[in-house]
């Protein structure tokens, strides 16, 4: 088949991959995209909003809503007795995560009930009038106290291990001990939750909701509802941002209106503030690890032992998964001999943390980079220096701690170019120079390299769908499984099908994830939309060209090497047939012009409970340079420059994977640097708005801010166009300016102690690390 289509294909001119903008960016831009918000609401729709505990912890001892069914405007109140099916939408259905909780309260804000009302404003005024007894317990909120407490945790976690790490440890010219707490982050998409249900007959529903897992909303409304997943349909058409944060902690708002509906019969929109948002959502999860490092006196690694303790919140949702993704990146772009790392997920009177850009691997990542920053500053060598001397070589050092090979290392190559394109050498030694004769405003600079696996380490997640349709007129339509939150699935899918088929790009329209269309389908997760989604497509364009090359041998009596497709036309033999008329041929002699295009991702295993295997399709390498100054008075800083080199394979769209870089390290500066979530000794989040979280701003972006592809790279794993994913690894770049940070710190002691600065390393982290080497100085 492939061969006979490399034949066909002769004369094809494939789509300008840098000019191609994004599907939607005349919308964005004009205001005219339409979101869940946006949509016209059905006659008659009422709005839901929640109603929470005020506790983080405790028994409920009294509810009396009289006052909020007396509010103007309110309709009814729904609560866990108004649920028809089970009062649970925990993405695994075991039961641990309620809709609306009944008796024990494990979290503040956690939703006790809902009010229905005539306008979103009346029954959120009355949401707050209900007056609610507790029977309140101290709550555990964080990993420390939660180990002290007994250590509860929400599943057990994994363990890795490689070599005999005691012995290592134990025969290793140094070891050093420490530990690291590396923050959480806030998703802070810029369309919040919400959702728009639509009841039908027999029981139905509609959802327009924003979810970046259409079948696990389904799914989950189903069992909420008592139905059948082919009693619930839900769209997406767009999201305003997503991060991992409408993976599954949209299904609550879908839940809460598709019981409104079902309860009033009428249309339900649930769309709560931004501060209701942020206390009620979970975060990416924040960690305490426990570490220890033994390396000779090159710097060289001889083993590692860590512990990795994970707040979880008060339910399980994506723990497992993030959780061991933290230890399959614990090595980053570095051959470990011997390894023992194992995860804790550590039960907590918090919101249930959940996926966030990255899933986990960020964190796995801060962790080993705190590790090479101990090394190098106990021998007094450049912490570049020092990762490059632990770089897995591609003979003998090419094994991950879980026992997957790494058969296409390019990281020495791309930090190769970047230390040169960036003039890192010659830069460092001028901060050093400048640090020696400036006391008030110091500088540093630190080169960070990421490797990151691509691939979902569950099997089954790793399948794509597409439903594809041409129309007589030549046009195509299609559906696909992934959903568009701003990242270009859209356009690079439809890229895909324009060129497979040789047609212009403005013949393809693609419109919203439907799960009535295309079932059964993975979250748009993991940096794997495209992979899957792409892979699909694929198939579905090449099943249907198979269907026109038989056509066209028997209706022209002649031979498959004799039909090639060309630009916006067909040519069989001595014919040159345009696209429509092709098309249009193609019918009237009852060819099927439509097809379900189906990928699964080859290679790939994983066994959970050994700690092996090759979780991973393949892996993506970049690398990160970033130049800070800080003032010594108020540890305040600015990042002057910022140099990214990253291997996205063959771009299919190269604007878009700038794009998705820039925007993905300005994510991470702000989880490193001033992203703080800060909870009070109740238990209540008391950073859950823009005046009191502070991401990223324009201003806080580089001054100089140079990013590259590096155009030379071809995946040689089987995917889209040879293209490498590019969503998540960008967030990690980031640690750079961490790294940089540091040195800056560490100039106030001469360099000769390591910063340990924790994470977000905010201004006053920052200035009380300095004052603290300061002190050890003395």
């Amino acid at each position: 088949m492939d061969d006979v289509r490399k034949r066909r294909d002769i004369g094809a001119r494939p789509t300008n991959r840098a000019m191609v903008p994004h599907d939607s960016a005349h919308k964005h831009v004009t205001g005219r995209a339409e979101y869940v918000d946006d949509i016209p609401e059905p006659t008659g729709t009422l709005h839901a909003y929640l109603g929470t505990a005020a506790i983080a912890s405790g028994e409920i001892t009294g509810i009396d809503v009289g006052a909020v069914l007396a509010a103007p405007g309110v309709v009814g109140v729904i609560t866990a007795a108004d649920i028809p099916g089970k009062n649970d939408i925990s993405p695994a259905g075991i039961g641990d995560d309620t809709l609306f909780c009944e008796t024990s309260v494990t979290y503040h804000g956690q939703p006790i009930f809902a009010v229905v009302g005539r306008t979103r404003d009346a029954a959120r005024r009355a949401a707050k009038l209900a007056k609610i007894s507790y029977a309140e317990t101290v709550p555990i909120l964080d990993v420390r106290a939660a180990q002290e407490a007994g250590g509860r945790v929400v599943a057990p976690g994994m363990v890795i291990q490689n070599g005999n790490v005691k012995a290592a440890l134990e025969a290793a010219a140094h070891v050093v001990r420490g530990s690291i707490t590396i923050g959480g982050q806030e998703h802070f998409y810029l369309e919040g939750q919400v959702s728009l249900v639509v009841p039908g007959e027999d029981g139905e529903v509609t959802l327009h909701t924003a979810t970046q897992h259409p079948s696990d909303t389904q799914d989950v409304v189903a069992r909420v509802l008592g139905l059948d997943a082919n009693g619930v349909r839900v769209h997406v058409r767009r999201m305003g941002g997503g991060f991992g944060g409408k993976e599954t902690q949209g299904t609550l708002f879908a839940a809460v209106g598709a019981v409104a509906a079902r309860k009033f019969g009428r249309a339900i929109k649930v769309r709560p503030d931004r501060d209701d948002d942020m206390m009620i959502t979970g975060k990416r999860h924040d960690y305490v690890v426990d570490y220890a490092v033994g390396f000779d006196d090159n710097g060289i690694i001889a083993g590692v032992e860590a512990d990795y303790g994970a707040r979880c919140g008060y339910s399980l949702d994506l723990s497992i998964g993030v959780t061991d993704r933290t230890l399959m990146h614990a090595s980053n772009a570095y051959y470990f001999p011997a390894t023992r790392v194992a995860s804790q997920l550590y039960y907590t009177n918090t919101v249930s943390n959940t996926a966030f850009r990255g899933y986990g691997g960020p964190q796995g990542l801060v962790a080993v980079e705190r590790m090479i920053e101990e090394i190098a500053y106990t021998l007094g060598l450049d912490t570049l220096e020092v990762r490059k001397r632990n770089f897995y070589d591609g003979a003998k050092r090419n094994a991950t701690p879980y026992g997957q090979e790494v058969r296409d290392n390019i990281m020495p190559r791309i930090i190769a170019e970047l230390e040169a394109s960036s003039e890192y050498q010659a830069r460092r030694a001028e901060i050093i120079a400048h640090n020696r004769t400036n006391p008030i405003v110091r500088r540093g600079i630190g080169m960070v390299p990421v490797k990151f696996g691509i691939s979902f380490s569950k099997k089954v997640m790793n399948q794509g769908a597409v439903l594809l349709t041409i129309y007589r007129d030549g046009s195509v339509h299609v559906s696909q499984g992934g959903t568009e939150m701003g990242q270009g699935l859209h356009t690079k899918i439809m890229q895909v099908i324009a060129e497979e088929l040789h047609i212009d790009l403005s013949r393809v329209r693609i419109t919203a994830t439907a799960t009535d269309k295309v079932p059964n389908a993975a979250p748009t997760a993991g940096s794997l939309g495209t992979d899957l989604n792409g892979m699909a497509a694929i198939d579905a364009t090449r099943q249907i060209k198979q269907r026109l090359v038989e056509f066209a041998m028997d209706a022209y009596r002649v031979h498959a090497e004799q039909v090639v497709f060309e630009h916006e036309a067909v040519r069989v033999g001595r014919h040159l047939i345009a696209w429509p008329e092709m098309i249009e041929q193609a019918y009237g002699a009852r060819v099927s012009l439509s097809a379900a295009g189906f990928y699964k991702t080859p290679h790939i295993s994983w066994d959970r409970k050994a700690g092996k295997g090759s979780p991973y399709l393949y892996f993506t390498y970049g690398a990160a340079c970033s130049e800070v100054a800080v003032d010594t008075l108020t540890g305040e800083y600015v990042v002057l420059r910022t140099d990214i080199l990253q291997d996205v394979g063959r771009s299919i769209n190269r604007d878009i994977d700038i794009g998705q870089i820039e925007g993905g390290f300005i994510q991470g500066m702000g989880w490193l640097t001033t992203e703080e979530l800060w909870w009070d000794s109740k238990g209540r989040l008391r950073t859950h708005a823009p005046s009191t979280y502070k991401i990223p701003v324009a201003s806080d972006r580089p001054r100089i801010f140079n990013v590259a592809l590096a155009e030379w790279s071809i995946n040689e794993a089987p995917t889209v166009r040879n293209s490498k994913a590019v969503g998540e690894p960008p967030i990690m770049l980031a640690i750079a300016v961490l790294d940089a940070l540091g040195m800056a710190v560490a100039s106030v002691a001469d360099y000769r102690k390591a910063p340990h600065l924790d994470t977000p390393a905010t201004p006053e982290r920052v200035l009380m690390a300095m004052e603290r080497l300061r002190a050890e100085a003395v």
